[in-house]
């Protein structure tokens, strides 16, 4: 039965991740979600259902427009298998729970968050703000792990940890942005990272956000030093650091407090 729901979920998150594609394909345009329909970008058709069925449409048209023979984008593929693979590991890992369901929608926050900065070098406010209001509902309903044991009621303990976790996100990036400002002349980190890990904080909670956001600049600095050693970028060029705040909180919704404790045993 496991074995069945695991297949189920992992299609379904492919489904989902074919709605995440109409997400970064339109929000940095300011285009609606929904009109017009799904239709290929080059020649305008509009698509059949035969070509949305996510992943094997693009294996079985060969990453080409049925209609016109222009190249299907392969981030299209990655994200709708990628999504497919985050909702059936997050349910072997929970379960069929409530954790389950918040860590595979934040998955999908962050797939979103992360691939748009990586193609367009943009952390969308319409993206963040609504995000943060949905995170302190979630915070009272279903409050992060590892909060202060304070005589409160559960739901505020929840509020206060997500409050807490937001402003250590915030502030932790504000520093170095506001040091580098007049250095980089807002050509390296910008403000949207900055708030983006104050919603890093509300997600993950006053005792993980420093795990996601040490876990990203550890990542970021793996990645640029290996780019820079192949040459693909220059010593001087950004990287796209929301991106690895994305992909560093994904890992901490899933794993930080395992890191967290394999931390703490080292010291």
């Amino acid at each position: 039965m496991e074995v069945a729901l695991t297949i189920i979920f992992a299609w379904l998150g492919t489904a989902v991740g074919s709605f995440l594609n109409v997400c970064i394909d339109r929000l940095p345009v300011d285009r609606s979600l929904f009109f017009p329909p799904s239709h290929c970008e080059a020649c305008q058709h509009h698509l059949s259902v035969t070509d949305l069925v996510p992943v094997f449409s693009f294996l079985w048209l060969r990453r080409r427009c049925r209609y016109c023979q222009t190249p299907i984008p392969s981030r299209l593929f990655w994200v709708e298998l990628g999504t497919g693979c985050l909702f059936a590991f997050t349910f072997w890992h929970f379960g069929l729970s409530a954790e389950f369901v918040i860590t595979a929608f934040y998955g999908c926050l962050f797939i979103v968050l992360g691939v748009i900065d990586l193609r367009h070098g943009l952390i969308l406010n319409k993206i963040v703000y609504p995000a943060a209001v949905v995170a302190l509902i979630i915070d009272v309903l279903s409050p992060p792990p590892g909060i202060i044991n304070l005589s409160l009621p559960l739901p505020c303990l929840g509020l206060i940890s997500g409050i807490i976790g937001g402003a250590i996100g915030f502030v932790f990036l504000l520093i170095p942005y506001l040091i580098a400002l007049p250095i980089y002349k807002g050509e390296g980190m910008g403000l949207g990272d900055v708030k983006m890990a104050g919603l890093i904080g509300l997600v993950t909670g006053s005792r993980l956000v420093l795990v996601a956001l040490l876990m990203a600049t550890l990542l970021g600095g793996l990645v640029g030093g290996i780019l820079i050693l192949l040459k693909i970028k220059r010593r001087k060029e950004p990287i796209p650091f929301g991106s690895l705040l994305a992909l560093a909180t994904i890992a901490t919704l899933l794993w930080g407090n395992d890191i967290l404790y394999w931390y703490l045993g080292l010291l």
